[in-house]
């Protein structure tokens, strides 16, 4: 393990039901691998009960007063800067409650753009399973970069998610693609190597294996852009806190990109 001090800002919690560990768990393992600061960012919740929205893979309301004790907590047992957050998907349905509820009401001190979904009428398609939708590809385009022009969110997690699934690098890609860097570039948003992508590992195409995500067309197009980038764990084991930030930092290196150390002046 690296003995450099760095630092991750997407990190979950039991409480998302698909990650171990409370934030204490994550705040000991990280100070034992070395780290400069640290964001938890665990899946929002929503203030009603669909199903579309994914509940069982998230807190509900009545569990946020916890986990914001549970940072709080961790924070007290740190020896660097510990933050509250959450990552959220993006539906202008809920704008008041990503920055009424969530931020001014709840205290976020930031917010993980991740998106997860398209909203298409009353049913929320996940990315990597477009199977190549042209038109749900092109929706969620214009969604991104609509999330990403709100002004709500302080990084773009996995911005090429959906490349796990659409496993060619055509035009549709390319232009959804080029649409959220340059999005992401005009508004100043860091762009995220997510190190959960890396772990994952590969998946088959017409041209041979690949990483799903991070996907490398991509970030060669990042890389000469000038967009900022930061390098995050997606961790949803303590194990993987720094370790999978380690991994985001060395993909990034490849590209020659310097990532942003925090999201905080």
């Amino acid at each position: 393990m690296s003995k450099l001090k760095i630092s991750n800002f997407h990190t979950h919690t039991f409480l998302c039901h698909h990650a171990t560990g409370r934030p204490i768990d994550y705040v000991k393992v990280a100070k034992e691998q070395g780290c400069s600061e640290l964001g938890f960012s665990d899946h929002c919740p929503y203030p009603d009960l669909k199903e579309i929205n994914w509940i069982n893979c998230r807190m509900s309301v009545d569990q946020v007063e916890q986990y914001k004790n549970d940072v709080q907590e961790a924070a007290e047992n740190a020896d660097f800067k510990v933050h509250f957050g959450f990552e959220c998907e993006y539906d202008r349905n809920y704008l008041n409650w990503y920055r009424d509820e969530l931020k001014d009401r709840y205290g976020a001190e930031y917010l993980v753009f991740g998106p997860h979904w398209v909203v298409d009428g009353n049913i929320h398609p996940y990315a990597p399973q477009f199977n190549h939708d042209k038109r749900l590809l092109a929706k969620y385009t214009d969604q991104v970069v609509e999330g990403i022009g709100s002004g709500l969110y302080s990084i773009l997690a996995h911005p090429d998610l959906f490349m796990s699934g659409w496993r060619e690098w055509d035009d549709e890609a390319k232009a959804c693609l080029t649409a959220i860097l340059n999005a992401a570039k005009d508004m100043d948003l860091p762009l995220e190597v997510n190190g959960l992508g890396i772990y994952r590992g590969f998946v088959e195409t017409s041209k041979g294996p690949r990483l799903g995500y991070p996907y490398h067309e991509f970030w060669e197009m990042v890389a000469s852009s000038g967009a900022r980038v930061i390098c995050d764990s997606d961790a949803h084991n303590p194990n993987d806190v720094i370790a999978h930030a380690l991994n985001s930092r060395n993909f990034a290196k490849k590209y020659g990109i310097v990532p942003i150390e925090t999201i905080f002046s």
